[in-house]
């Protein structure tokens, strides 16, 4: 699933292309929303909530889309005669005379009141890069919950939002910290929420994930996909396991010399 600094920077290319113009033609490719037409509405804003993307318009509405574990946009310049990739995986088209954005494989893609927002992104913690972000509330709302897994705390969207399975590995790592440890038992919680922030920020506008400050190929993370390999760090073999409820498993890398 991507993870929030991908949303940020997809919410960017959006708000650039969309934003201060009419729409000319919009294309919802989901039953529900199949006869919503928006041409003639101004999009006034784009912009990031955590993993969710909402798009404002000057009539009071949101166009709501979540990417889920699979989806993507393309945003290209308007060409006259040609539209989008005629494909099962397109869910979505939102287009100005200047610009054409194309939503795939979205997860969610729904039109609501925009000041019905908080029935979807309400139950959110605090955006790692949005600006409500309040580190002090994210260690409070991790620490509520002392005997949960600092693993599956991390990745709860209600505690903090924005961080995934790449950023909770890395960043558990460069903390020493195993995913299976109680968040009660975690010495500094403060340190952990902001290096998560710093993680995000530095990767915002740029592709990939980069956490070891290396961007060659291969190179790029200490633990995260690399399990059986040596860690970085001392040589210890890299290991994985599924870690959550049942159904709601979660594949997590980490170093059992490095993490404790």
């Amino acid at each position: 699933m991507p993870e929030g600094d991908v949303i940020w920077s997809t919410a960017r290319r959006l708000h650039e292309a969309l934003a201060g113009q009419v729409l000319t033609r919009s294309d919802f490719r989901v039953p529900k929303f199949a006869t919503v037409d928006l041409s003639e509405q101004l999009v006034t804003e784009v912009v990031a909530r955590g993993k969710h993307l909402l798009v404002r318009t000057g009539d009071g509405l949101t166009v709501h889309t979540h990417l889920k574990m699979d989806g993507f946009w393309r945003v290209r310049a308007v060409r006259p005669g040609v539209h989008p990739v005629e494909s099962f995986k397109l869910r979505l088209v939102l287009a100005n005379a200047q610009w054409e954005a194309a939503g795939y494989l979205l997860g969610v893609t729904e039109v609501i009141p925009t000041a019905d927002e908080d029935t979807v992104v309400g139950h959110l913690g605090p955006d790692l890069l949005g600006p409500d972000w309040d580190p002090a509330l994210a260690v409070r709302l991790l620490a509520r919950d002392p005997d949960r897994s600092i693993g599956e705390a991390l990745l709860d969207q209600r505690n903090l939002a924005g961080l995934g399975n790449v950023y909770v590995a890395e960043l558990l790592f460069l903390r020493g910290v195993e995913p299976w440890r109680p968040v009660g038992s975690i010495e500094d919680l403060p340190a952990l929420v902001d290096l998560g922030h710093r993680l995000l920020d530095a990767n915002k506008a740029r592709p990939g994930h980069i956490t070891t400050g290396d961007t060659r190929r291969g190179k790029e993370h200490w633990v995260y996909g690399r399990a059986g390999k040596a860690c970085r760090r001392c040589g210890a073999r890299i290991k994985k396991g599924e870690q959550g409820p049942a159904g709601e498993e979660r594949m997590r890398f980490w170093c059992a010399s490095c993490q404790l």
